[in-house]
C-alpha cells in the first residue's frame, strides 16, 4: 500500500472526514505502517501509552482485567482508532489489544495526534464523542458482568 492509499483510509474515518486531504497525507506520511499477527498484543493495560492506532486491515478484541478475569469489552476492526485514550489522558494502555486476524496499522505518535487536534479542533470534538460511546459501552458490559 502507498501513502495515497493510507490517505483514502484516513478519509473513511468519521474523525479525519473534515481534515483536508494536504494535511491527511502529511499525517499518512508521518505515520508508521506496523503489522501484527493473529494472537499479537497491539497494546497491553497498564503498559506506558506512547502512540494511538488505526486499522487499516484486520480484526482485534479489546480486553479488559477484572477480579473474575479478562473481559472482552469490545471488537474492532477496520478503520478503528484505538489506544487514544492513553495518549489523550497520558495514562498507562486502559485495556489489551489482541489481533484476532492479522493486522496492517497506521500507528499515529503522540506528538502527531496532538498536532492534528490542536490544527483541526473539529477532530477533538469526534474523539469525545467516540470516547463517550466507548464508556457507555464498558459500563454496560461491566455491570452486566457484575450480574452474572
Amino acid at each position: 500500500m502507498s501513502i495515497l492509499d493510507d490517505v483514502e483510509a484516513l478519509k473513511r474515518m468519521e474523525l479525519f472526514a473534515k481534515v483536508e486531504p494536504a494535511k491527511l497525507k502529511l499525517m499518512a506520511f508521518a505515520a508508521e505502517r506496523t503489522q501484527f499477527r493473529k494472537g499479537e498484543e497491539m497494546v497491553h493495560q497498564g503498559d506506558p501509552a506512547d502512540a494511538a492506532y488505526i486499522i487499516l486491515e484486520g480484526r482485534a478484541d479489546v480486553v479488559v482485567d477484572t477480579p473474575g478475569g479478562p473481559l472482552k469489552v469490545a471488537e474492532v476492526k477496520r478503520d478503528a482508532f484505538v489506544g487514544e485514550i492513553g495518549i489523550l489522558c497520558d495514562v498507562p494502555r486502559t485495556a489489551t489489544v489482541v489481533a484476532t486476524e492479522d493486522l496492517t496499522t497506521l500507528k499515529i505518535t503522540k506528538d502527531l495526534f496532538f498536532r492534528m487536534v490542536t490544527d483541526f479542533p473539529t477532530i477533538s470534538i469526534e474523539v469525545m464523542r467516540v470516547l463517550a460511546q466507548r464508556l457507555e459501552h464498558a459500563n454496560e458490559l461491566l455491570a452486566a458482568n457484575r450480574k452474572h
